[in-house]
């Protein structure tokens, strides 16, 4: 160990204890899906520190910065150069404080939060996976979806000629199409129709179920939407009535914790497929256009929020419209949160979101932040010049500045680099503390401690939640989307049911819960934990 001597022996248990009781609903779900890594079982702020994944993730923008060298930044606000003499100007201290800025701190009261967060209804012991699943995907969705692709294909035949090998979909074919896509997401095949082949990936015991000439017949004509309206111009008009069910069945079976976190989650290439697939394979698919965000909560990972921004278009918050990415991410963030005014919230934001300008106008609205700053990714407008800059003099490890601005508070730390986060959700004057197993404690701001516990969380969840998005990539952006909505749907829905009192009679885990829902969709077990 790094300690020497019983007294920081003796002292670390008791930081360890008192931290860990701060956090205390981030263990409702630590195990998240069932599956523990090695060190899953410790304290989700434990290894925060610069030197850990998580952390150097969150801020490589700063860390690889000496301690005696400054940030230098477009974003950030312009310096005075360097002069033999000083001159007339005035100080940059002076400016500052003239700007509001101020040195002095003093103890703000955290928001109270008095609603209660979880499921909205008791799921009875004996639920099914395919009934937390349809509490966002209900049949009457389902048939929707039958009723659409037997639209388009009608209207597709009319147009380039009948197809005799068609027939009209059903609701019990409409959920099996999703079985097998979902069952991607499970055995992490290269491809849906993979479970027809004598490959490796092959599953005989639900290929049965639809022949793979069906299958796809089935796809081809799959729709969520039909066809346009008249005035119709949002590039996502095939799958936008979807996910606006989807938001307000999310909205309708879970209310949220206080701290919550906005961040685009980890939808890329499963690894195993690229590990496995060819060259050739890799050249064909298309590079994504659009971006997934989400606003989750930090306590249980359940996503509460999807927004989709499209990288292409003309509309009011495509790319076109908007002068550089901090106008887009203020946008962004701006609707992940339209239904958080007023309930005194708490939202950790990374360096691309966080600005004074939007933390102040969500203040406005009881929404609370706490945000990374990165002199290279975020808008500093408003912020002092000097907080932005490196000490000139080398800082011990866990030594930090504040300046405070009204309820707002600027901290740079130092940990191996130098870290700045802007809040107005934590008091400058309470102190906190990150434990690091090898060497001990490291002081910090509380505001530091917080935001290091919900991110490490949040970015644990997305080590295992990119594991289980559907694998199946087809070519249209919209169907891309779909298909991402499903797999935080199954996602979403598999939170629920640890929190509920059926996870007490058959504790599933993430992929045993996938294999029941695939079985159910497909027809191949009843709908109960008996079986």
């Amino acid at each position: 160990m790094a300690e020497g001597g019983g007294g920081p022996r003796a002292k670390a248990p008791s930081l360890l204890e008192a931290a860990r009781s701060r956090y205390e609903s981030l263990q409702i779900s630590d195990d998240v899906f069932g599956e523990s890594g090695a060190d899953s079982g410790g304290n989700p702020f434990y290894s925060t520190s610069a030197d850990s994944r998580s952390s150097s993730a969150a801020s490589s923008d700063d860390e690889d910065e000496p301690a005696s060298s400054s940030l230098s930044s477009a974003a950030a606000p312009p310096r005075p150069p360097s002069r033999a003499a000083p001159g007339p100007a005035p100080e940059p201290e002076e400016d500052e404080g003239r700007a509001g800025w101020s040195p002095t701190l003093r103890d703000t009261a955290a928001p109270r939060f008095e609603e209660t967060g979880g499921p909205t209804q008791k799921m009875p012991p004996s639920a099914s996976a395919m009934d937390f699943f349809q509490l966002f995907v209900p049949d009457n969705v389902l048939k929707n979806m039958a009723v659409q692709t037997n639209m388009y294909a009608k209207k597709y035949q009319e147009r380039f000629g009948s197809d005799a090998a068609w027939a009209e979909v059903t609701l019990p074919e409409m959920k099996a199409l999703l079985g097998y896509m979902i069952s991607t997401s499970i055995y992490h095949c290269e491809s849906v129709l993979s479970i027809w082949s004598s490959g490796f990936y092959s599953n005989r015991s639900i290929a049965l179920v639809m022949s793979q000439a069906r299958f796809e017949k089935i796809l081809k004509y799959f729709h969520v939407v039909a066809f346009r309206s008249s005035q119709t111009t949002h590039g996502l008009y095939k799958v936008q009535p979807f996910l606006d069910a989807l938001q307000h069945s999310f909205d309708s079976a879970f209310r949220p914790f206080q701290t919550q976190v906005l961040h685009e989650p980890l939808i890329d290439e499963d690894p195993v497929f690229i590990a496995t697939c060819t060259e050739r394979e890799l050249r064909k698919r298309k590079k994504r256009k659009f971006s997934l965000w989400v606003r989750q909560c930090s306590s249980t990972g359940f996503i509460i929020q999807i927004y989709v921004h499209l990288k292409e278009g003309g509309g009011p918050d495509g790319l076109d419209a908007l002068k550089n990415k901090p106008q887009l991410h203020s946008v962004v963030a701006k609707s992940l949160c339209r239904n958080a005014a007023g309930k005194n919230y708490i939202i950790f934001t990374g360096p691309s979101i966080t600005s004074l300008n939007l933390f102040e106008e969500f203040e406005k609205q009881d929404i609370y932040c706490c945000g990374l700053l990165s002199s290279r990714k975020s808008d500093c407008t408003g912020l002092p010049a000097s907080m932005l800059s490196s000490a000139a003099t080398p800082q011990a490890r866990g030594q930090s500045r504040i300046k405070t601005k009204g309820s707002m508070s600027l901290i740079c730390w130092y940990n191996k680099g130098h870290f700045r986060f802007l809040t107005n959700a934590y008091s400058p004057v309470q102190q906190g503390v990150i434990i690091k197993r090898k060497s001990g404690e490291i002081p910090c701001p509380l505001a530091v401690e917080a935001f290091a516990a919900h991110l490490s969380y949040i970015c644990k969840y997305d080590d295992k939640y990119s594991k289980y998005f559907i694998s199946h990539k087809p070519n249209k952006t919209w169907q891309q989307v779909f298909w991402f909505a499903i797999s935080i749907a199954v996602n979403n829905a598999y939170i629920l049911y640890k929190l509920s009192d059926a996870y007490h009679v058959r504790r599933y885990s993430r992929a045993q819960f996938g294999e029941r829902l695939v079985k159910e969709l497909l027809g191949l077990e009843d709908a109960s934990p008996s079986h």
